[in-house]
């Protein structure tokens, strides 16, 4: 089984997609990641992300190393991972390698922007999570600040809805619930709460 689960930035769906891989006990891959190692390749080699020769040398050069690196989750990559995400030849550079994973068994959970509608058409469950940009912004500056590394809440809500319009508007894999999607709306939920909803969702395409 393969369950898709898409959304903006920052609305809870890498933190859903992992419980309900650990729920099912099956694998789970964050695609954003992929996007990340990208954009953090092409910066490290003091390159522009908007390049699309550097941005789609560094996808077919990718190295596993990256996924630990501590600015993986940085504002400055988090940026570039969007940028280099509206390259084409970059989300084909990737396709293969996750539609590969997608295929384990028992089953998967693939976290991204485009699974349902673009990577993975076909699986049996999709969910798109979503929440208020404010909501959003909220749990994105408290994340930041785990970590050390928060810029100001207003720098953070202020970049939202920037990347929004970059990741709905782009040419190739647009943001945007595949049809058959079960949207869920987070805004006021508890983590626990997202997750009840979710799993009665995917028992309903188990059955």
């Amino acid at each position: 089984m393969i369950i898709a689960v898409d959304g903006p930035a920052a609305a809870g769906k890498g933190t859903l997609a992992r419980a309900l891989a650990r729920h099912y006990h099956f694998h789970f891959l964050d695609t954003g990641s992929l996007y990340r190692m990208v954009g953090l390749a092409v910066l490290a080699s003091g390159g522009e992300p908007r390049d699309e020769v550097v941005a789609l040398r560094a996808a077919e050069t990718l190295k596993p190393d990256l996924l630990r690196d501590q600015d993986l989750r940085s504002e400055a990559v988090s940026e570039a991972a969007s940028i280099v995400a509206a390259n084409l030849k970059v989300r084909e550079a990737l396709l293969g390698f996750q539609r590969q994973f997608a295929a384990k068994e028992p089953g998967t959970v693939l976290d991204g922007r485009d699974i349902g509608t673009v990577v993975c058409p076909d699986a049996e469950a999709k969910i798109f999570v979503t929440a208020a940009p404010e909501i959003r912004a909220r749990r994105r500056h408290e994340e930041l600040a785990e970590r050390g590394t928060a810029p100001s809440f207003a720098s953070v809500l202020a970049d939202i809805p920037a990347r929004d319009q970059r990741d709905r508007s782009r040419v190739h894999a647009p943001l945007i619930p595949a049809r058959d999607a079960y949207v869920l709306e987070t805004s006021h939920m508890t983590r626990e709460q997202a997750l009840a909803a979710a799993i009665a969702f995917v028992e309903k395409k188990r059955k």
